[in-house]
Order: C-alpha cells, then structure tokens, then sequence
C-alpha cells in the first residue's frame, strides 16, 4: 500500500497574494508579509489594522489648541512671499505695483497708479488710507528697502527674515499653523493702524518688523503661559525692548510696538480661552472682535484727517 501523497497548504500575504506568509496579525488574524508587518506589544499588526487603531488615538494638542506640528511651514511660505516681494522690487517695481492694484479691485483705467504716490508701490502711510487704498495695512508688512536705500538696503529684509525664521519655529509649532497666520495678519494691520495714529500722516513705512514684533510678544504669553523660566526670556525680552526704543531714530518705532502689542493680545486670547469644543470659536471670535476694533480705529483716524 503506497503512503498517502500530503501536500501542505501555502498561505500567502492578504496584500501580495503572490508572497508566501506564515505569520499572522494579531489583531485581524490575516496572514502578512515582512513587508505588511508592524511591531506591537504582541506579535505584528498589519498596516490596515494600524490604520484604523491610529483613528481611534486622540490627536496631541497643544496648550492652545493646536495640532502638534514639527515643520514650521506657514514661516517658511511667508519668508518665500517676502523674498517674491522683494525680488519684484528689485527686478521690476511695476510687477509689486500691478499685482497691488489687482488685489485692491483698481484696472489702472485712469492712467495712473493710486490718487497719492510714493516711493513703494504698496507702503503704508495715513495719506494712502484717505485716499482708499486700505490694502496697504497689509500690503506694506511684505515689502522692505531696497538695496540702494540708506541706511539699510540688503539688511533690511535679511534681518527680518532671519527674524521670522527664528521666532516663527518656536511660536508656529505652539499656535498651529491657522492660529499662527491669524496672528501674524493681524499683528501686521495693528501695526500699519499704530502708524497711522502716532506718526506723521506723510511718514512712509514698510516691512516685516510689525508683525515680527507680534510673535515678540506671542512668544512672551506663551511662555508665561507654558510656565516656562523666565530668566531667559526676559533677558530676550528686555533686548527687543531696547530695539524698540532704539528703533526710533531709524525706523517706525510705532510700527514695532503696534505689532508687539497686537500680537500680545491675540496669543491673550489663544492661550486663556477655556479648554472645551468651544475653545476655537472663542479664540476666532476674540480675533474678529480685535480686527473690528483695528478697522474701527481705522476708520476714526480716516475721518479725522478728511477734516
């Protein structure tokens, strides 16, 4: 009597059909290969079953509220428009001014550019917000001198940029990025409206600085928040202080502490809404209330120098 022929049953991974597998999830008990295979506490899960248990994991949040994120990339996509901005500047004024017009809704059908001139397409001053041209609040926080402008030139946007870079790493990854851009736009109205109050209405002002003086002051909360040691933050604290100070008899000092105090305040509003599902509708509400607060400001600076 011949023995009976036995031939043992190949299993193959449920994602590669033609791969042989003889290890099992432990969650789904389908056969997976080394390809497919995820460590666990016990044994291997497959990637579907990793899929669906990550779904189940509550996403870390930060002390504001926002999704952890270790690649800044707001920071990194607003130094690339303001290193666009300056470009334009330099290779060809009219592309930074035609671009303005577009955005502010003007055909330039009139032959000429805005109703008051000035040595920038889209720099802010008081003048330009009676004559409409109300884009400059934020136009303005994206353009800075140009390389033959005394006393700065180059350095000028290099050490704003260089700024944002490091500022922007250590704030964007707090706030998340949707909170971050809000307080960067709004730090950079409050400071173009600072200017239209304490400076001269005349007094031609751009660049980055207002805004970066916002995550100034955001990184100040947000430590103070954080419990962090003071010690070294005051001593950076104390620094730009003096920049401040100092910036009075080179640039807008209005500006800087426009944005510093701008920025204070929305991070105010981040970092002590009460936790809850209700805490992002009441840090966008503290945000819109600001920005009507600006646009009143705006508005009332407006009337008086129509006067």
């Amino acid at each position: 009597m011949e023995p009976e022929a036995t031939e043992s049953a190949v299993t193959t991974c449920f994602r590669h059909p033609k791969v042989e597998s003889h290890v099992r999830c432990t969650r789904c008990d389908r056969y997976i290969c080394p390809d497919c295979m995820r460590e666990a506490a016990v044994g291997h899960h497959c990637v579907e079953c990793v899929k669906e248990g990550a779904k189940s994991v509550r996403q870390a949040r930060t002390v504001v509220g926002g999704r952890v994120s270790a690649v800044p990339l707001v920071t990194y996509v607003l130094i690339g428009l303001n290193v666009l901005a300056y470009v334009g500047e330099v290779v060809h004024p009219a592309i930074v001014d035609r671009f303005v017009m577009l955005t502010a809704g003007l055909d330039g059908s009139d032959g000429g550019h805005y109703v008051y001139q000035s040595s920038y397409p889209s720099d802010f001053h008081a003048v330009g917000l009676v004559a409409g041209q109300w884009e400059r609040l934020v136009t303005s926080g994206f353009l800075h001198a140009q390389p033959t402008d005394l006393p700065f030139g180059l350095l000028h946007i290099v050490m704003n940029m260089l700024s944002l870079w490091t500022l922007g790493r250590v704030v964007e990854p707090v706030l998340g990025r949707v909170r971050y851009l809000g307080l960067y736009l709004l730090a950079t109205v409050g400071s173009s409206v600072t200017v239209a109050w304490l400076a001269d209405p005349g007094a031609e002002t751009l660049g980055a600085s207002g805004a970066i003086f916002g995550l100034v002051g955001a990184y100040y909360v947000l430590a103070r928040r954080a419990g962090s040691n003071m010690s070294g933050v005051n001593r950076f604290m104390a620094y730009m202080l003096v920049w401040l100070v100092g910036s009075a008899f080179i640039t807008s000092w209005q500006g800087h502490l426009g944005g510093l105090l701008t920025g204070a305040a929305v991070t105010l509003a981040y970092a002590y809404a009460p936790r809850g599902p209700r805490r992002a509708l009441i840090q966008a509400t503290a945000c819109v209330a600001l920005l009507a607060l600006l646009v009143v400001l705006t508005l009332v600076r407006v009337s008086e120098l129509t006067r």
